[in-house]
Parts: C-alpha cells; structure tokens; sequence
C-alpha cells in the first residue's frame, strides 16, 4: 500500500501498531486506541494518533482504508465482561463500517478469530462449520455475519475478515504492554530467560499453529491491496506443541529450565490449531515467511545481548 490516508481501529496495541507503523513508512496513518490495551509509546513518529473508543461518534473514517483490529480479544475478557465484550466487538465494529462508509470508505479489513474452529490437528478451512463455544467466539463470528450482510447489499463495500492464529512477537517489539494476554512463545521466553519454570496446562503436548506479527501485517496490507472480501486464515499450516516451544527456547537461550504442568482448568480448552491457508494464498499470493525457529530466536535475541 502506498500513498493512502488509513485508519487503524485498536492501533496502539499489539498487532495494531505493528501495521500503523510499517504502512506508516509510505501512507498517511491514524491509529485509534482507547487505551485499554493499547499505549501511544508503541507508535511510531509518523502515525497520527487519536485517543478515542470505537463505540463515539464523530471517528476519523474519512480514509481509503480501516483496518479494524479493536475488539476485546481474549475469551477471559469476554467472561468477566460479556456485555461490554458484545457491545466492543459486534456495536463498535458495526459503528466503525457504517461510519466509514457514509464517508465514502470502500475497503474494510477487519479482525476475527481462529479459535472458533475449535480443537483441530489438521488444518480448518474457512468453509467448515463452526461453533461458538464461548462468548469471544460468539462475537467474532457476530462480526462475520455483519460482514457478510455488507459484502452482499452494500453497494462497492468490501470487507475482509482476517482470522488469526496464534500472533506473538516478543516483548522486546509491541507485545509487552499486553501482559498476561501476551502469547504464550513471549511470556514462557521471559520466564525462562529469567531462570523460571513456565506453567504449561495438562501435558504440553497442545499444539498452536504460531504465526509471527510480521506475515499477519503483510496479510493485512495483502487483503487490503486486492479488496478481498469474506473470511480467510493468516497463520502457518505448521503448528508446534507446548513442549516443542519450551525445547525451542531453552536451545535458544542456552539454558535448561523444565516447565511445570497443571491440570487442564476450562472446559472446551482448545487443544489444536492449525490453519489452511490456500484461500488467503490463492486471493493474494501471501505465503508465511517466518518459520517458527526463527520467531523463537527473534523473541529470545535480546535476552541474549543481556548474558
């Protein structure tokens, strides 16, 4: 993307300031945060940045393109406050579209999820049924219908909803600030840098299919670039278990910490992630291009510097 005025929904968070700041590099950006997850301190000079929540009135959606990433991204989230999470993630993402498109905003890429797959070792294609087990799901998937309702009866409207899977990076990029919703590569890293077990859930035979920030952004400008409009995957296809990424790590770092395990404490835990991502590659060309021994080096380089 070049040359565009864009707005990015959720933009001082984690992934979001990851995009504002590197399609800041050839595009006017405006990042709109709240503050809940997000800080200002994640932001890059050249992003504009404007301090406000996705249910006010009067946002700046007069842009070529909204990338919508504020939601209450997490299941805990959404059980300690399923009001406020309906109202965030279905009536902010429905007020941020009707407001960009009375501006004349035509291209919308939006964020959903890859948990309402559920448990899966082999890789979920964006056609197959789901289930919303839990209230997080149930509003992604909310945002999806609204999509498709715009997709189809909104006239010269596009919106692509991009379900992640698994986004880390470290908390030497923008990740920190998200604390105990950080992924699980970033915090068993400082854990275990730090001479700590990590805590892992039954047997850590779990898997994730860990995609680094840096191909998520890519996809999203991918999606925005060619005006897709549906649902499509942004992870790997190559999902790594529990035990794997703590091995991983301590090979990285030079250290031998051994993970403590706990019982398993939710029902409906997903247990397996793996994404098909034919429809993203097919749509765009989009490939992955960090493998996961390299994001665990990334993650654990500045550790490093400090031995």
């Amino acid at each position: 993307m070049e040359n565009h005025r864009v707005l990015v929904t959720g933009g001082a968070g984690f992934i979001g300031s990851n995009l504002a700041n590197t399609l800041a590099l050839d595009n006017d950006v405006v990042a709109l945060d709240n503050g809940y997850l997000g800080t200002p301190a994640n932001l890059d000079q050249g992003v504009e940045y404007v301090e406000a929540d996705v249910l006010d009135e009067g946002l700046p959606t007069d842009v070529d393109v909204v990338f919508h990433l504020a939601a209450l991204s997490s299941r805990q989230m959404l059980e300690e406050n399923p009001r406020e999470g309906a109202r965030v993630n279905i009536e902010g993402f429905v007020n941020v579209v009707e407001q960009a498109y009375e501006d004349g905003c035509e291209t919308i890429v939006y964020a959903s999820t890859s948990s309402a797959y559920g448990s899966r070792t082999e890789p979920s294609p964006e056609d197959m049924d789901l289930d919303a087990a839990t209230g997080y799901d149930a509003s992604m998937l909310g945002r999806e219908r609204y999509a498709e309702y715009y997709n189809n009866f909104y006239d010269g409207l596009s919106l692509a909803g991009m379900r992640f899977f698994s986004v880390y990076q470290g908390y030497n990029g923008n990740e920190e600030h998200k604390g105990e919703y950080a992924n699980t590569v970033s915090q068993f890293a400082d854990k275990i840098a730090a001479g700590e077990s990590p805590v892992l859930w039954g047997d850590g035979s779990q898997t994730r299919d860990f995609t680094h920030v840096d191909d998520i952004v890519r996809g999203l400008e991918a999606a925005a670039d060619h005006d897709l409009a549906g649902v499509y995957n942004l992870g790997t296809g190559d999902p790594y278990s529990f035990n794997e990424m703590v091995e991983l790590i301590n090979d990285v770092l030079g250290t031998s910490v051994e993970p403590e395990y706990e019982p398993i404490p939710l029902n409906n835990y997903v247990h397996d992630t793996c994404a098909d991502i034919s429809r993203i590659r097919e749509g765009t060309g989009w490939e992955p291009r960090i493998p996961f021994e390299e994001g665990v080096h990334r993650v654990c380089e500045p550790y490093l510097v400090t031995q």
